[in-house]
């Protein structure tokens, strides 16, 4: 009979930190509502196991200091952290210290993802198809610096996920644009700004799940904003103040089974340069000639009831949680904690 196992879960909410004076305000759009932890339990709970919540990375290291643990098999870790390319690593690291294997990626596969500069030069050399690109710390050097490609460049922060940082101004056409644009990056959310090639074709993403390799999901085209053919989900949420007149948008991209089957490739190759675990979703736009670029890899994604992993659940015709239970059994199967022939 399979063993029982608790599941500790890792996690922050919109709730989790208080805001501080000076933060952009789309800070904390990286977290999960309520509605994702629940899902998760119930997926536990579908494959005969108890959940826990051990809360956030803070939380996390308190119970440390006692034995609050004790009891925790095996962790699920989604959360983000707080301020710093190294946040997503803090409770990976907390647990390694703790001595819980974790499902979801390690901590230096989930820092080196978060750092967009970083990310591109391993998937590249994995043969993956990326955006020129550079990097800028100082709005007095991108007045003259050498530019990755000629305009229109795309401009965010170096290290940042779910589309912070990126407005409609993110795509610059000059150079007067592009220092103001390194400016805000810089100032608000005290990290170098990216400069890179806009790529200006149909987006997409891609999900993957489980290891060796993983099992590629179907790709999800994003609808564009028309205007600026910045991807309307990255325009839609806090991250884009004073911008709340309805976003026209268009879907630009038919999905041939040739460009799914080298998207498929290339996520496989960058999941596996990286080293990711378990599940991830890389994201790519297409260029000038169709062919698919990568943007970034995301091994700590959401997982909203209005998100990616929602919408391949709805085009299955199976629940959320089930589509999690996916996730949760592909990291315990890695860690040899379930048998590959346990029911789904």
């Amino acid at each position: 009979m399979r063993p029982v196992l608790q599941i500790g879960l890792v996690f922050e909410t919109f709730e989790t930190y208080p805001p501080r004076a000076g933060d952009p305000v789309d800070a904390h759009v990286e977290f999960e509502p309520e509605s994702t932890i629940e899902a998760l339990e119930a997926a536990i709970e579908s494959l005969g196991h108890r959940p826990r919540r051990l809360g956030s990375p803070r939380e996390l290291l308190a119970a440390m200091a006692g034995d609050g643990l004790a009891d925790v098999d095996v962790a699920f870790n989604l959360a983000e952290g707080f301020s710093g390319r190294n946040r997503e690593a803090w409770a990976p690291v907390l647990l390694e210290m703790a001595g819980i294997p974790t499902i979801g990626s390690d901590a230096l596969s989930l820092s080196l993802s978060l750092d967009k500069a970083w990310a591109n030069r391993w998937v590249g050399a994995a043969g993956v198809p990326v955006a020129a690109q550079t990097t800028c710390a100082d709005p007095e050097q991108a007045r003259s610096m050498d530019l990755p490609a000629a305009f229109p460049l795309f401009v965010k922060p170096r290290w940042e996920g779910t589309a912070k940082g990126i407005r409609k101004s993110s795509r610059v056409e000059t150079r007067a644009a592009l220092v103001r644009e390194v400016e805000r990056i810089v100032g608000d959310y005290r990290q170098p700004a990216l400069v890179e090639a806009f790529v200006s074709g149909a987006e997409y993403t891609v999900t993957l799940i489980g290891n060796a390799p993983p099992v590629v999901l179907p790709a999800v085209q994003r609808a564009l904003e028309r205007e600026t053919g910045i991807g309307l989900h990255a325009l839609e949420g806090p991250g884009a103040p004073g911008e709340d007149a309805p976003l026209e948008h268009e879907i630009t991209g038919v999905l041939e089974p040739d460009l799914e089957a080298r998207m498929a490739a290339h996520a496989i190759r960058a999941f596996e340069a990286l080293e990711c675990r378990d599940f991830a979703r890389v994201d790519f736009r297409l260029d000038a000639h169709g062919e698919p670029i990568f943007l970034e890899i995301n091994p700590l994604p959401t997982f909203a009831t209005d998100g990616t992993f929602a919408i391949l659940a709805e085009l299955e015709g199976v629940s959320l949680s089930q589509m999690l239970g996916r996730c949760v059994l592909a990291g315990l199967r890695r860690l040899g904690l379930e048998r590959a022939a346990a029911a789904e």
